[in-house]
């Protein structure tokens, strides 16, 4: 799946373009501009730094749609709705686990308050979250750089054949 992230002048909503490997294409608004990074990027970082391959990018990959993606084109496979539905009901504590590390990670990277403990109860090796907290920085200090209108291109692994395990800790 490739993921376009555009750069946005200002803080209104950013438009991902979102190319599944189906070949169905959708816009999904998100949270972000400017010069913060935007939500969803955050999540494909930490997803991808972590290995959590049944978070908010492995369930679009596999078929989820959120409410914040229009499609755009190509055909979606029947009862897409349905299959989307059941996958979010499947994995809703995965996709919940996958939002508070996110967030965590985010707020550990722009040195935001964290409670204690919090780290160790995410289920996260502390050495795994300071190397996630560091690519997110990394990302941030080149997602300044990108001049408005600038793009940011992710390759989202293909899903794999069968159940998805989550790979953080």
């Amino acid at each position: 799946m490739r993921l376009t992230f555009t750069r946005m002048a200002d803080r209104r909503p950013v438009e991902t373009l979102v190319e599944r490997d189906d070949g169905v294409v959708f816009l999904m608004r998100g949270a972000g501009g400017g010069a913060d990074l935007p939500h969803d990027l955050v999540h494909v970082l930490v997803e991808e730094s972590l290995g959590i391959d049944d978070g908010i990018w492995g369930c679009v990959a596999d078929g989820v749609v959120w409410g914040s993606m229009r499609h755009v084109s190509g055909r979606q496979p029947p009862h897409a709705a349905d299959r989307s539905a059941q996958l979010k009901k499947q994995r809703n504590a995965a996709i919940q686990h996958a939002e508070a590390v996110a967030d965590l990670v985010s707020r550990l990277a722009r040195g935001a308050e964290v409670l204690p403990g919090q780290v160790a109860s995410s289920g996260l090796a502390p050495a795994r979250a300071e190397e996630a907290v560091a690519a997110l920085r990394a990302a941030a200090r080149r997602w300044r750089e990108l001049p408005p209108g600038g793009t940011w291109v992710v390759e989202w692994p293909a899903p794999s054949p069968g159940p998805r395990r989550r790979r953080a800790g």
